[in-house]
């Protein structure tokens, strides 16, 4: 049985529905439930399934408010807002995006804004997108800035994934400079922030100096500057941007297998 309680405001008791009783708020119909002037019949309305409708209300309240409160970045915060609250400016850039990177993973999940994913969540790498200009290259980098631990930041940043002279949105298409790595944090470092930044470029981006590194490897990773790297190449300030946190989970082990 789950226990979903409903207090009647004017006998001040309360209801409690079993399971299988849930299931008949499903034939109630929104003109019933939510029509304008019905609000004073559902409450004053008696029995069991007057109860039941007052319970609904609620639950659709609960929905609609939970469907606009979710997602950190909104109208009330945005990327920049993002960066400064968590320390992304200055800790990795001097100023923060204006715009959002789209990045989802195929275990469902979604960056937004500091939101705390797993490991094991984001072990493949995303489908990625972003506002660009037709006819324009871009760069997009995911570094980390808290490696081994956001205290002590000996190896800030370790980046994960580099791509250059990307066409539009389009990172199939571009230079891979950086193989992605999914994210790894040691064990008992807390969490750690990942960033996504996208560049615009002036022009092709090539840096022989950099060179690829495959995704096996943690060669040449640590020390990594997404700032250094953008001023090297005249890219200036991110224009999209987003992160996530994540800490240690069971998956983690297997990604230092494959790093060897």
């Amino acid at each position: 049985m789950v226990i979903i309680a409903s207090v009647n405001k004017y006998s001040q008791t309360m209801t409690i529905f079993p399971t299988h009783r849930i299931a008949m708020f499903s034939t109630l119909s929104n003109r019933t439930i939510l029509g304008e002037n019905n609000f004073p019949d559902i409450l004053r309305s008696g029995g069991e399934i007057g109860q039941m409708k007052l319970f609904l209300v609620a639950v659709l309240a609960i929905l609609l408010q939970c469907s606009t409160a979710t997602r950190l970045c909104s109208s009330s915060m945005s990327a920049a807002d993002a960066f400064k609250k968590h320390g992304v400016v200055p800790d990795v850039v001097p100023n923060g995006p204006l715009k959002l990177v789209k990045a989802v993973f195929d275990s469902g999940v979604e960056v937004d804004c500091g939101n705390v994913l797993t490991p094991t969540q984001v072990k493949n790498p995303p489908k990625v997108s972003w506002d660009a200009e037709p006819g324009v290259l871009y760069t997009l980098i995911m570094t980390d800035p808290d490696a081994p631990s956001r205290k002590t930041p000996t190896f800030r940043e370790w980046h994960h994934w580099l791509i250059t002279n990307i066409p539009g949105n389009d990172i199939s298409k571009g230079e891979v400079l950086s193989e992605y790595i999914s994210s790894a944090p040691p064990p008992n470092t807390g969490l750690h922030r990942y960033v996504y930044l996208v560049y615009k470029q002036s022009g092709k981006i090539s840096d022989p100096e950099h060179g690829h590194l495959p995704g096996n490897s943690g060669e040449k990773r640590g020390g990594f500057k997404a700032a250094a790297f953008a001023k090297k190449h005249n890219l200036g300030d991110p224009v999209a941007g987003n992160f996530y946190q994540a800490e240690y989970d069971d998956y983690v082990p297997e990604v230092y297998k494959k790093l060897g």
